[in-house]
């Protein structure tokens, strides 16, 4: 079972029995939030040699919360969120919930 700060962690886990009666156990394909029902906590604008598991830490208060970011751009690879620098990041968590240690002040920190 995934942490109550993971990625997964609403998500089902299923079984699959093998022919040989083994079960292998899995969780389905994540499908990515609409970022529209995310709430904007802030924004970041991205510096040379920024990581997003820093700005994470930094700004969310949790460098495992790199995801929610990544969430709010809706990208699979987020490392292009940091490549450019200039870009201005939005930093977002489901509708409802605040981090704790969260920086809610909306502008460009960096």
């Amino acid at each position: 079972m995934a942490s109550v700060t993971s990625r997964y962690y609403d998500l089902p886990v299923r079984e699959h029995v093998l022919l040989d009666g083994s079960v292998v156990r899995y969780t389905p394909v994540r499908v990515l939030p609409d970022p529209a029902t995310l709430a904007v906590v802030g924004t970041r604008v991205v510096a040379p040699g920024d990581r997003l598991d820093r700005i994470a830490a930094e700004r969310l208060g949790d460098p495992e919360q790199a995801w929610r970011i990544a969430d709010g751009h809706r990208v699979l690879d987020p490392d292009t969120l940091t490549a450019t620098p200039g870009t201005v990041l939005r930093l977002t968590v489901p509708a409802g919930l605040m981090p704790p240690g969260a920086d809610t002040g909306v502008g460009a920190g960096g």
